[in-house]
Formats: C-alpha cells, structure tokens, sequence
C-alpha cells in the first residue's frame, strides 16, 4: 500500500497580522530556512539541526542557557516566530517543558504549516505578552524570554518596570529571565532598561558586540537576570571566544553604564528605536 509523502516546507510570501511574512530557504543549508516580516529577518531554523543558532543575539541566548544548571527546564517565551530557541531547548534538554505566548495567530499558523511546531513539551498560546503573563503562577518557571517584536520594533509594554516585576514573581529562586532588545548610538533605550532591570533582580549583565556597545552601530543587546547569581565568569569565557565575539558586561562597569538613567514604566516609555532601513534584514 502506498503511502502519500507530507510535503516539506515552500518558500513564499503571506499575510500575517503584522505585515507579510516571507519564508526563504537558506542555499548553503539543505534544511534551513529564514522567516522574515515586511524584509525583516524573525528567525532562523534548521530542521535538521535543532543547536544550529544562526543569529548572532539568539546564540548570546544559548551562551546562558547552556551555563545554567543542568536538566529540563520550565521555560516561558515571550515572542515565538519560528521557535528557534524552544527547538534548541528541546534538543539540548530533553524532558522540558515550553510555554510561547504569540500575538500573531497567522504567523504561528503559517510556522505550523511549513516548518512545524510538533515540538516534545512545547505549546504554543495566541495572546500578548502582557495579557499572556498576568496568567502565569508565581514560581513556576525557571527561563522566562522576552523577544517579542512588531516587524522591526521591540513591543515596548513587556520592557517596563511593571512587566519585569510581573515576569520576575514567575520565576522561580534560581530562575532566569533574559530579554533581547535593540538600540543604536548613546544607547538611550538600553540604558533606562538596564535600569528597570536593576529594580526587579539583583543580579544582571549584558552580552553585546563591543561596536554596539560603544553605539558605533545599532544592535542587538541580550539581558540576563536572575534573584540568584549567574555564572557570568564562564558565560564571558564563551561569549568571549566565540566566532563573532560579544562583550560580558556586569558588576560596577553595568552600573556605571546605566548611569542615571530612571527605569521604564507604563506611563513612561519612550517609544522602542528602530533599526536604519539600510541594516532592517539583519534583524
């Protein structure tokens, strides 16, 4: 009897809710393709190879993950796209357990449809950030991500105060939270984040290519915290000797670099930068 053979994923462009969505398969790679929306780069994954990290900011997220202690996890995500980062979990430790909230029900439909989302422990919630996080338990979590964009524009509500200490009660003691963001020369953005940071965790650092850092170019900026210490010795170790390295920024220089910036709130936040249309498609 013959079997019908599921067809892999098509390249193409469709509607989502937040623009057009275009899924291109990488040339270099037999099973790897690239999710954009309206030409900005989303995310990147290999289906064949789960622990392949493309983007430069999302192996800055697994330079952490991979120093955390060691087992399963409970992982909240906060922004979903491909699913890039629940994939690597999985692969990399079997047995967790993920949870991704996604404001945008076509995109998770068209991820569904060509790339899957047949992922062990992993299940995916349409809804906001916000809405998605008011419904979580307090200490239920061990990794809570936040990188959740609009296009090209971080959605700013999950960077203020109020959302961090929301997001914080969901963890757990030794818990995580890390956040990408993105910001340009004097890191004005940046900076009143680092500050909201330091209201709701003790303990915080930066990962960040040193041109970004010096607002040479506008960039990725990945966040970690946690109510416990990290292991930021061997995390600046990694991220240090990485092809593309990034700087590991903490203790008193993180300070001095959030200076007297005052934290985020919901009544005042600055709208998100975005990107120069000339470098939209590295993000």
């Amino acid at each position: 009897m013959s079997r019908t053979r599921k067809p892999g994923p098509l390249p193409g462009r469709h509607p989502v809710r937040f623009g057009t969505a275009e899924l291109r398969r990488d040339d270099d790679r037999s099973n790897a393709w690239l999710l954009s929306v309206d030409g900005v780069a989303q995310s990147y994954v290999d289906l064949d190879n789960p622990t392949h990290l493309e983007f430069d900011y999302i192996r800055r997220f697994g330079d952490v993950i991979d120093h955390l202690p060691q087992g399963p996890l409970e992982a909240l995500h906060i922004g979903g796209a491909a699913c890039t980062l629940p994939r690597y979990i999985a692969a990399t430790r079997p047995g967790s357990r993920q949870l991704v909230f996604d404001a945008d029900a076509e995109l998770v439909d068209l991820v569904r449809t060509h790339l899957g989302l047949k992922i062990p422990g992993l299940r995916v919630r349409i809804t906001d950030g916000r809405t998605g996080l008011a419904t979580r338990h307090e200490n239920s979590a061990d990794l809570l991500v936040i990188d959740a964009f609009e296009r090209a524009t971080l959605a700013a509500t999950l960077a203020t105060l109020e959302a961090t200490r929301a997001a914080a009660k969901i963890l757990r003691p030794q818990g995580t939270y890390l956040a990408n963001i993105t910001d340009g020369a004097g890191l004005p953005f940046a900076r009143r984040f680092l500050a909201t940071l330091h209201e709701a965790f003790p303990h915080v650092l930066l990962l960040a290519d040193p041109a970004v850092l010096r607002g040479r170019r506008f960039g990725n900026l990945v966040f970690a915290a946690s109510p416990t210490p990290l292991p930021t010795a061997k995390i600046a170790t990694r991220t240090a000797s990485a092809p593309f390295p990034a700087r590991c920024i903490h203790g008193p220089d993180l300070q001095k670099l959030a200076a007297k910036a005052h934290p985020l709130t919901d009544t005042d936040t600055p709208h998100p930068p975005t990107p120069p249309k000339d470098i939209l498609g590295l993000f």
